[in-house]
């Protein structure tokens, strides 16, 4: 898990959400990446929502929301672990 996720994330960011399949081939860098990185970012954000939803054939994604109801998503079907972590990083940093 990179360092950089086990540090608080910016005040703009209000909520993080992630789609999911639970059992699909193209959400396991996805499920990775919780496994791995989710309890650090969540013990260095404890306040910030941090939303899982899986449901089957479900499209892997990630949502971040931010002030003013902004939000922005990136698509992680088929990616790695790593390549989860660094498009998490591009999303909220």
């Amino acid at each position: 898990m990179s360092s950089s996720l086990a540090r608080a994330l910016p005040a703009a960011v209000k909520e993080i959400r992630l789609h999911l399949c639970q059992t699909g081939p193209a959400s396991a860098g996805v499920r990775e990446f919780l496994s791995s990185a989710y309890p650090a970012v969540k013990q260095a954000n404890p306040d910030l929502p941090f939303l899982i939803r899986e449901a089957s054939g479900t499209p892997a994604r990630i949502f971040a929301r931010f002030e003013r109801g902004q939000e922005r998503h990136i698509e992680l079907d088929g990616l790695s672990k790593a390549d989860v972590e660094k498009r998490f990083s591009q999303l909220v940093g």
